[in-house]
């Protein structure tokens, strides 16, 4: 796969300015053009704007700033995008305009140049059907804010070509966005079921079931979201929700055609009136009819393959942040429950037919199960996916289950020779999934914790030792457990963007995966102890000079790496190294003279003073009891083998996790500051 750096994006206005932004923030180069230079110059003007103030609120510093506004120019000749990789159409929804430049664009571009269609309202074919490159145009619908939201709907038509898809969501990945596949229809995939839930809500209110207040609070409760449906079309305006539901309603009929209310409030040209008290005695009512619509039309839409389950409610919960995905809530009141409210929506209106994915989880009885590990062979390698983007591909029960299942798989394919493990969106995996372990804690059942996290082991020692070389892509970032699954395989390939991390004893607990133990025969037990203790993150290239990553490359070469790796075949990954100059430092602050001091609240000797009074305050952050008990299992791992190390980790599990340290540490992550008490 070609290398992708240079993108054009077509109009500066709100959405083209906040595509640009988000590109060139993530480090690739974008040329930003419109019809008129002030219209660019606007452009630029507002990613400078949003930029400064992210200075102001410390998300950036200045330097970072310059560095990416470096990476764009802002121009109104085309022909400055005809060598781009991938070009952006985001224009204003009109299918002529949007249609007479692919045309230009067309003409203008190399030919490995990749067109993209932002529409939200148009068939994606439409637009293909115009040009000659068919199988080099996509969809890419973006969710605003595009500088902020993270879901990208990649649509590929019925020519859209295998290569075209995947260099798209390898774009995707570039610059920061969870990309969902979804087909080519109407509303497209997350459109299809919000558009129908703002006009459900005037609907409501059209019918008297309850007035704006009411139908806003019961939507929030119901949908565990921030903001209500009227707050939500006022905020991306009311006429906006009209046009959409219009086209919907042209292509899909009576259903999703917009209400008579949302029609009179676009043509008052006002915003709803949001003011008043809410009756929570008409909630429910106003909750099931919500239900009804959103999940019918989930269900439909699956039915139809314009998505996945997975994906759809990967649409709702990081596109439309909601707290739960539609199949999520299925689960959570029931699906037999569910049947009942859609059965209504298709009583009202006849000509929507009950979703069968919807009636034949009713006959089963037994909730929807989501598939989070993907599984693909290609070229005799087997690509494993830990697709739970939405969290960071966090490892829980299921995930571990059906990661279990899908190796055992590929490693039985006698046409596999290698196994890649990697993880969908901008993580390989951040750890476990916290609220697990904090639930056990709270129930009393940390045997629970420790079994799971024995399972865990099993898994990771059949990766190591896997009659087949087991590959970790860390294309992204990596933390505790995740570090450690890359860790147990026989090989890294790392991107510039792959880190990784242990940031365990912030949070009351030790890495507990073989993390220490495993790093500690790459680095030594020093320099295990200095970045358990301090939580520091290891970029790719630290990994690659410490020899823990076996290959560094840029992410168009990922595949080629691979394919090496397995030529080559397998190498001991334990092999004895120099450790580099400059991590030499960080191990001594780490010596075990050092680590005395540390522990007892006294600065390291024999490193210069700044370093060392800056390791003294990162470890007073961290929790005494975890520290003290990952220094000790670091020092009883060192001679044993990796089998008796484990049960050396594991055998201090049940202390730690009963510690009140540890239900600080856990139950505070993303709130607070944990305070400690060591005990």
């Amino acid at each position: 796969m070609s290398k992708i750096s240079k993108i054009g994006v077509i109009g500066a206005g709100n959405m083209g300015s906040g595509i640009a932004q988000k590109i060139i923030q993530e480090g690739l180069n974008v040329v930003m053009i419109d019809m008129k230079q002030e219209f660019v110059d606007r452009g630029l003007s507002n990613i400078k704007k949003t930029l400064q103030e992210g200075v102001e609120r410390k998300l950036f510093k200045q330097e970072q700033v310059d560095q990416i506004l470096s990476r764009i120019t802002g121009t109104t000749d085309m022909t400055a995008v005809a060598d781009a990789d991938i070009v952006v159409e985001a224009v204003f929804e009109d299918k002529q305009v949007k249609t007479d430049l692919f045309k230009k664009l067309d003409k203008i571009c190399s030919e490995k140049t990749i067109l993209a269609t932002n529409t939200s309202s148009f068939y994606v074919r439409e637009f293909a059907e115009q040009i000659s490159r068919k199988d080099r145009f996509i969809g890419l619908h973006y969710f605003y804010h595009p500088a902020k939201n993270r879901l990208l709907e990649v649509i590929p038509h019925e020519k859209t070509s295998k290569d075209t898809i995947e260099k798209s969501m390898l774009f995707a990945k570039l610059h920061g966005k969870t990309s969902i596949l979804v087909k080519d229809a109407p509303g497209f995939a997350v459109n299809r079921f919000f558009v129908p839930f703002v006009n459900e809500a005037a609907r409501l209110l059209e019918e008297g079931i309850a007035d704006i207040p009411t139908i806003e609070a019961a939507s929030k409760q119901g949908l565990k979201i921030g903001m209500g449906p009227f707050e939500l079309m006022n905020v991306t305006g009311v006429p906006i929700s009209l046009h959409a539901a219009t086209t919907l309603g042209n292509e899909l009929g009576p259903l999703y055609q917009p209400c008579a209310k949302l029609k009179a409030q676009v043509e008052k040209k006002e915003n709803w009136n949001l003011e008043g008290k809410p009756d929570e005695s008409k909630f429910q009512p106003v909750i099931d009819r919500m239900y009804g619509i959103c999940l019918g039309i989930c269900g439909a839409l699956v039915d139809e393959g314009v998505a996945s389950i997975e994906d759809t409610d990967r649409g709702a919960k990081i596109g439309l942040r909601w707290a739960m995905g539609p199949f999520e809530i299925m689960n959570k009141i029931g699906v037999g429950r569910t049947y009942d409210l859609v059965k209504a929506i298709t009583v009202k209106y006849p000509d929507f037919k009950m979703p069968q994915v919807i009636a034949r989880q009713k006959e089963k009885g037994t909730p929807f199960v989501f598939k989070v590990v993907d599984l693909e062979v290609k070229d005799g390698i087997a690509w494993i996916t830990l697709n739970r983007p939405e969290a960071m591909n966090a490892l829980n029960e299921d995930v571990f289950k059906q990661l279990d299942e899908q190796f055992s798989q590929a490693e039985k394919n006698p046409a596999v020779k290698a196994i890649v493990l990697q993880g969908a969106g901008k993580a390989f995996v951040a750890g476990a999934d916290i609220r697990y372990f904090v639930q056990n804690i709270k129930a009393k059942k940390v045997p629970d914790t420790v079994a799971f996290t024995r399972k865990g082991h099993e898994l990771l020692l059949r990766l190591e030792n896997s009659p087949k070389l087991t590959i970790a892509l860390l294309d992204g970032l990596s933390l505790g457990g995740g570090s450690e699954l890359a860790l147990s395989c026989q090989a890294i390939v790392a991107t510039p963007a792959g880190s990784m991390g242990f940031p365990e004893t912030g949070i009351g607990i030790y890495p507990g995966l073989g993390g220490m133990l495993r790093f500690a025969r790459h680095a030594g037990p020093e320099l295990a102890k200095y970045y358990t203790f301090t939580g520091m993150t290891l970029s790719a290239k630290d990994l690659y000079e410490l020899g823990v990553a076996t290959k560094l490359v840029e992410p168009a070469e990922v595949e080629a790496a691979i394919k090496s790796l397995v030529a080559t075949g397998k190498t001991d990954k334990y092999r004895k190294r120099e450790i580099p100059e400059k991590f030499k430092v960080f191990a001594q602050m780490c010596s075990k003279a050092n680590v005395e001091k540390l522990l007892s609240g006294k600065a390291p000797e024999g490193v210069p003073a700044d370093l060392g009074a800056k390791t003294l305050k990162t470890v007073g952050f961290k929790a005494p009891l975890a520290l003290k008990v990952s220094n000790d299992i670091i020092d009883r791992q060192v001679g044993k083998s990796i089998p008796e190390a484990v049960e050396i980790e594991l055998g201090r599990l049940e202390e730690i996790f009963s510690t009140e340290d540890a239900l600080e540490g856990l139950s505070t992550v993303g709130r607070k500051r944990p305070e400690y008490k060591g005990k």
